[in-house]
């Protein structure tokens, strides 16, 4: 198997624009690691007759019907938006272009 290593979680760091300690880079890098081994052994077990689970006990859907209600128009929802342009929500750019 191979170790998640810290230049891995730096990497993913940079990448999610988070600051992390060299200290916090080692213990992620470490606990990652035990997160992926853990599920390598919990793999090894679960053999072809266990069926995948995504929870221990059976969920069902209890959403209310949808009801449509009173809406606002386009104009209307744009009336106290800070910055609006051709009918929509402006907002500042929250992506880097690299």
């Amino acid at each position: 198997m191979s170790a998640i290593t810290r230049e891995q979680v730096a990497h993913l760091a940079k990448l999610a624009h988070l600051e992390m300690t060299e200290e916090e880079l080692r213990s992620m890098a470490t606990e990652l690691d035990l997160v992926v081994d853990s599920v390598a052994s919990v793999s090894e077990v679960a053999g072809p007759d266990v069926p995948a689970t995504s929870h221990p006990i059976p969920l069902q859907n209890v959403f209310r019907e949808d009801v449509v209600g009173e809406t606002l128009t386009a104009e209307e929802s744009l009336l106290n938006a800070p910055d609006a342009a051709e009918g929509k929500f402006k907002v500042p750019a929250i992506l880097d272009e690299e």
